[in-house]
């Protein structure tokens, strides 16, 4: 089965997954985490990817940690996958970065911010790995479809995008839950909301990007309500000494039951066909 059947492969007709740590800060807490989540995701029939950045390419000041090296910290991921038996992913920042990640993980990840990058997409594409393309904060939801293109029109099908919320002036993100649909019909692939991401209040003086994780279970609840395919959520077992997004991550053990709770609303929305 490739990743992407994989995704869609819920007998239930579950959401999928995609979470981990923010950054790889090291190699056993990565394998931790993804050893913690993985057995909860098959209890609940929910198809699960674990998540790591290899290197942080886009932070606010140039003392803030970015990784602990670019390949080590992909082995680490490669690992963390096999030891939890689940597939993996990851972003990229460059079109020549795809391919070295790709030969360790099983969805290659476009930032935000790089989403129009036409090179960076279309080297993504080449290497037949699954693309997930992050919807800029700039961007309206209608407009994801011509990046999508971009990956088919390199022979590449095997698609996802993802909302990660929309910029509210200087300092702030708004989630307009119209793009889940609106991406589903224009994109004709999996949709996924970035719950965590979509919470971050980015910094305007100071440096630190602060957010809101007090409401990642509305947003969660909101993007099933609504239809989402997959849910993005950041997890680290203490967000407080997290070295990269700790202020808008999901303490650990608040995801299992967040996932019950998620896998029951989202069995009603499928018994009501909503």
């Amino acid at each position: 089965m490739n990743t992407l059947d994989y995704l869609k492969g819920s007998a239930t007709g579950n959401f999928f997954l995609l979470a981990g740590p923010c950054v790889v800060e090291g190699r056993q807490m990565a394998i931790d985490i993804a050893s913690y989540i993985a057995p909860i995701c098959r209890n609940l029939d929910i198809p699960y990817v674990f998540k790591a950045s290899y290197r942080k390419a886009n932070r606010s000041r140039l003392d803030s940690f970015t990784g602990i090296g670019d390949v080590e910290a992909l082995e680490i991921i490669s690992e963390a996958g096999r030891v939890a038996g689940v597939p993996t992913i990851t972003d990229i920042h460059a079109a020549r970065e795809a391919r070295m990640a790709a030969d360790f993980v099983d969805i290659l990840q476009i930032p935000a911010f790089l989403c129009r990058q036409t090179d960076l997409l279309v080297a993504a594409a080449n290497t037949g790995k699954v693309v997930n393309i992050k919807k800029g904060q700039f961007l309206a939801p209608e407009s994801m479809r011509f990046a999508v293109d971009k990956v088919r029109s390199a022979g590449n099908d095997s698609v996802l995008v993802t909302d990660r919320g929309t910029t509210f002036g200087y300092g702030d993100l708004v989630v307009d839950f119209r793009g889940i649909p609106t991406m589903r019909q224009q994109c004709k692939c999996p949709v996924v909301m970035d719950v965590t991401h979509s919470l971050q209040q980015p910094n305007t003086s100071g440096g630190v990007t602060g957010g809101r994780p007090d409401m990642i279970e509305t947003i969660a609840r909101a993007a099933i309500a609504v239809g989402a395919d997959g849910i993005f959520i950041e997890t680290h077992p203490d967000p407080a000494v997290a070295l990269s997004d700790g202020a808008n991550m999901l303490r650990l053990d608040l995801l299992e039951p967040l996932l019950c709770r998620l896998s029951e609303l989202r069995a009603l929305v499928n018994r009501f066909n909503l």
